[in-house]
């Protein structure tokens, strides 16, 4: 018999509370390839880490060799959690400056107009019924009235 049973879980978590699929056996180990795939931020990291301690089960790290077992491995896993917190918070502030400063050199982000969308708006103007707009266009039924909501709401702000 194997020392080790190799089973695939997803980390479910919702109001705080942790529950992986399929249920984690006493005295077994969770093995995360990363640390920053276990918890969003160190108080989720230190929660988690704290409820799999309670219940007896180990946290593993493939990247760095770390564990929760023992005293010393909880408190090097703490201290990296904070640290990898603080790397991520760095991320998203480079991240939103170049965003910025995309936005102020005029790039724009989303979805680009579909074609189709501009001739429907065309016939749609010019009170086309529906039918002959989705034939003529080949844009669907909720297209249709999500362009003509569109168009009447452009109109109510420019009167």
């Amino acid at each position: 018999m194997p020392a080790f049973e190799w089973v695939h879980v997803q980390l479910h978590q919702q109001k705080g509370m942790i529950s992986l699929s399929p249920p984690t056996i006493c005295n077994s180990a969770i093995i995360c390839t990363k640390m920053d795939r276990l918890g969003r931020n160190t108080a989720d990291m230190i929660h988690i880490v704290d409820a799999c301690y309670k219940k007896g089960i180990a946290i593993r790290f493939l990247e760095n060799g770390l564990s929760t077992e023992g005293t010393m491995g909880k408190m090097v896993i703490q201290i990296l959690a904070a640290v990898a917190e603080a790397e991520r918070e760095r991320i998203l502030e480079r991240t939103n400056e170049g965003r910025l400063i995309a936005m102020a050199s005029g790039v724009k982000f989303g979805r680009k107009p579909h074609l189709k969308s501009d001739s429907a708006m065309a016939l749609i103007d010019q009170k086309q019924p529906a039918r002959v707009v989705m034939e003529k266009t080949g844009i669907s039924r909720a297209t249709y009235f999500r362009l003509k909501k569109y168009i009447k709401n452009q109109q109510s702000n420019n009167n």
